[in-house]
Order: structure tokens, then sequence, then C-alpha cells
């Protein structure tokens, strides 16, 4: 078994004259969390939708546990790998968090109903809101309606998890509960990509963090050393001095 899970290798994206990726190449091990950081627009998005194929890519390869994404064929197996947590909750109004967690799992997994619903307590129990569960949407607070988002994505038993700024619409107060989840996914030894300025949270369970600007990654580091001091790229410096308190 590859140590590598993920295998990104010089992928390009335009979006008409905008360059979103640019030659970008990475490599994520199994179990590592790496925390991608950079200011609006250099890419960050992008490389996590372009991961799941919810982007095609230009031009480079993207490998997901041994499947390459180049092959139509292959792209539900990758989506069956991994789980996507996105800035908004995108839950479906009219069912509740219990019904939420459960859909795809009939749909996708096809699970038998009772299995289904055993699973769904399951984890609405591991996101700390099994008192929740017949709860509808607007019945739930921003924070507890993405622990209801986190349920879901994990009922697929994914490999791999991204997570595309999954505290930005949220209230401060509210921020806190879904980072303490994500930190429990990240002590068990889940694989994670996770677009965040949490700077607590990425200090806490970041392997490496990747300063992307202009589509491309210009700098990494491991959490003790980002600081302003062991900057190597001004812009990373720039950056930082507006996010690190």
């Amino acid at each position: 078994m590859c140590d590598n899970i993920i295998e990104i290798e010089h992928v390009s994206k335009r979006f008409g004259h905008v360059v979103a990726l640019d030659d970008l190449s990475l490599t994520v091990k199994r179990g590592e969390v790496v925390v991608i950081i950079g200011p609006s627009g250099s890419g960050k998005s992008t490389l996590l939708r372009c991961i799941d194929h919810l982007e095609d890519i230009d031009s480079g390869s993207i490998v997901v546990d041994g499947i390459p994404l180049t092959e139509a064929e292959n792209i539900d197996k990758v989506r069956a790998e991994v789980g996507m947590v996105f800035q908004l909750f995108n839950l479906f109004p009219h069912l509740t968090a219990l019904e939420n967690v459960i859909l795809a799992q009939r749909v996708v997994r096809k699970r038998s109903p009772q299995e289904a619903e055993e699973i769904a307590h399951q984890l609405l129990a591991k996101v700390h809101i099994p008192e929740k569960a017949d709860a509808y949407p607007a019945q739930l607070s921003g924070g507890q309606q993405q622990r209801v988002a986190i349920a879901r994505a994990l009922a697929m038993q994914p490999k791999i998890m991204l997570f595309d700024e999954p505290t930005s619409a949220l209230d401060p107060e509210m921020i806190t509960e879904v980072l303490d989840v994500m930190l429990d996914l990240a002590n068990e030894g889940m694989t994670m990509v996770v677009v965040s300025h949490e700077m607590g949270f990425v200090k806490a369970a970041a392997k490496r963090i990747l300063f992307m600007c202009d589509g491309t990654i210009i700098e990494e580091a491991t959490p003790d050393g980002l600081t302003l001091d062991a900057c190597k790229e001004e812009r990373t410096r720039q950056f930082l001095s507006k996010i690190l308190t």
C-alpha cells in the first residue's frame, strides 16, 4: 500500500482568463492533516474541488488512493473514498438531522434502513448532537448544522475528509464546537485536507501548513515553524501578519 493517499502532479485549472491553479504539485500521506491557508482567490477551494472532481482539471494528474482521476470511470470510485464539508451546510431542509445522515447511505451505499439509521445515530453522537436527531435544519444553530454535515460525510466511511473553510459562515461562539469535532477526527488518524484560517486548530491538528498564492503553493511549514521570522517568502509574511496574533 502506497504511503501517499493523494498525489497531485503539475495540475493547472483556468476559469476563462483566470488561472485558479498553476502547475501545482502536492502529496498527502495517509493519516496526515494538511491545512491550506492563503488570501482569497489563491485557489484553495478550487484545489479541494478538483480532488473530489467537482471541477475538471485542464492539465496534470490527480491520483487518490491509487485511483487516477483522469479516467472518467474512476470518478465515482474516488468520490466514495472522499468526504467533503463546505462553507455552507447544504442540508436538505425538509429532512431531519437523522434523515440527512441516512439518505446518502441508502442511495449510494445501499444500506438497509435499520443499518443506515443505526450508523446515523452513532455519528450524531460522535459529533456531540445525539439529542438533535429529530430536529430539522431550521431548528439547529449554524454549528449544529455543520456538525450534521460532517456526520453525513462520515456516514460514507471515507478515507479522506476535505474541509473548505467549514467555520467561515458561523458565529464566533459556534466555531469551537465544529473545530472540536474536526480535532477529534485528526486525533483518530483521519486523513484531512483543510482550508482554514482558525490558527488555534491549525496549530493543534496540522502536520503541515501550506501557503497558497496565485494558484500555487509558495511556502510550507510545520505548526511550530509558522512564524513571521521563519517565513521564506515576503508574501507569506504579509499574510501572516494579518492573521497571527
